[in-house]
């Protein structure tokens, strides 16, 4: 998009959840000189006066603020020229769709959508209009997996054949897709959409492939109202408020972070939202324990399992190919403090702060005879996910370089949200699903 007449691209932030933030204080403070915050939209008027508010702290200008079904109004009052969508899954395609129409680039949050049809609908309206999508997979500029991509482009492990990709969400991290919005499949498309679809990009990135066919198994197995077997339950529905909650490591005390107490409890009065559901409260449509067998245009296959109660937080990837094996170890915490428990992993930053517990990464190749290479792990950082987050505004916001095409485009996202579909629709069949049958990525 062509800067406007000041000479700075005029953007505009639908969706006053904490996820903004990162994008907004990336416009003010470090590309401020290039880039101009000048307006956000939202369902909460609670929600964009917090922002606003945020913005005079950091010696910025408050900006005006839209209820979002003035959308389109705002983008011509305001003069913008790209549109951020950081609003709630399910509405992503409402936001980009309009501003497509519109004439508007946009930048939305992952995961681009959470249904085939809105996916469709998406792809569709790109085609239309010749606008531009891009969808902010910001795993993918974690210096690790940039690392991984070039080592698999150089050919370090050969051809191909497999990979192995676990990830756990710990009892801290994990939890928190319980008490919000997310635990409404409906809203969220469940984790195989909202959490996973960053890892299956991942995977279609790495491999240079997409999906062709999903097999899958998930269930809800610790949360919900059938974990209560655990013993873990507490009979409250929210924790604010709630004698039962208080020293309860599963419960989000929103008082006690300043940023998601004006963001949410201070602006319950407007929606209705609650942040801090008991995540054994009923209500629950998500699942928790989630394995996957993915097969690729290449012929190689994944396995895949996604774990959202689990004692650490991490993940390993081990991909196996005609000249050896890739083995990548991240431990992003190897226990959660019980006292700290009902804290969000990084508060309202999102993942910016370090969590308080240990941690650390091995990157290894392990060639056909010869020892294995232990590979320096190169600009890893404890914070905003790796170092990823302020990397990827660095290219979608900067105009950085990007020379490993980590900015994903609209089809990018269908692709990554395609193979967690076809996951949740092998979880009520029992069969594979043909990757094919949801949707034709182009």
């Amino acid at each position: 998009m062509a800067p406007g007449a000041t000479g700075r691209v005029r953007y505009a932030v639908v969706g006053a959840g904490a996820r903004a933030e990162m994008f907004v204080r990336a416009l003010v403070l470090d590309y401020a000189d290039t880039t101009e915050l000048v307006a956000f939209a939202d369902i909460n008027q609670a929600r964009m006066d917090a922002h606003n508010r945020w913005l005079v702290e950091l010696g910025h200008r408050a900006v005006p603020t839209y209820p979002a079904a003035d959308f389109t109004t705002m983008l011509d009052a305001e003069r913008v020229d790209v549109v951020l969508v950081t609003s709630v899954d399910v509405t992503h395609d409402e936001y980009v769709v309009a501003a497509l129409r519109a004439g508007r680039d946009v930048v939305t949050e992952k995961p681009m959508t959470v249904d085939a049809a809105r996916c469709r609908r998406i792809l569709d309206t790109v085609t239309e209009t010749g606008g531009r999508v891009t969808v902010a997979f910001n795993y993918r500029y974690n210096p690790l997996h940039e690392q991984v991509r070039r080592l698999l482009a150089e050919g370090a492990v050969g051809e191909i054949g497999s990979v192995h990709f676990e990830w756990l969400l710990d009892v801290r991290h994990g939890a928190d897709y319980f008490r919000r919005w997310h635990r409404d499949k409906a809203t969220s498309g469940g984790l195989m959409v909202h959490k996973a679809s960053h890892h299956f990009d991942l995977v279609n990135w790495w491999l240079a492939a997409t999906p062709v066919e999903v097999y899958a198994a998930g269930r809800l197995f610790f949360y919900g109202e059938d974990g209560r077997r655990h013993g873990y339950a507490r009979d409250y529905d929210r924790a604010h408020g709630s004698p039962a909650a208080v020293d309860d490591p599963f419960a989000l005390r929103l008082d006690a972070h300043p940023r998601l107490r004006e963001l949410y409890l201070d602006a319950e009065a407007e929606d209705g939202y609650q942040r801090d559901r008991n995540v054994f409260a009923p209500g629950v449509s998500i699942e928790d324990d989630m394995a996957v067998l993915a097969r690729y245009s290449t012929g190689a296959t994944m396995t895949y399992h996604l774990t959202a109660y689990a004692p650490w937080e991490g993940y390993r990837v081990m991909v196996n190919g005609s000249r050896g094996r890739l083995e990548l170890d991240v431990a992003e915490n190897d226990f959660v403090d019980r006292d700290t428990a009902g804290a969000v992993k990084g508060a309202a930053l999102h993942g910016t702060d370090a969590p308080a517990e240990g941690g650390g990464a091995t990157l290894t190749v392990r060639p056909f005879w010869a020892p294995p290479r232990q590979i320096p792990v190169e600009g890893r950082s404890r914070h905003g996910h790796g170092g990823a987050d302020a990397r990827m505004t660095g290219v979608l916001l900067g105009g950085q370089p990007d020379p490993l095409g980590r900015a994903a485009t609209a089809d990018d996202g269908a692709l990554a949200l395609l193979t967690g579909l076809a996951a949740n629709r092998s979880f009520e069949t029992g069969q594979p699903v043909r990757v094919a049958d949801l949707l034709t990525p182009r």
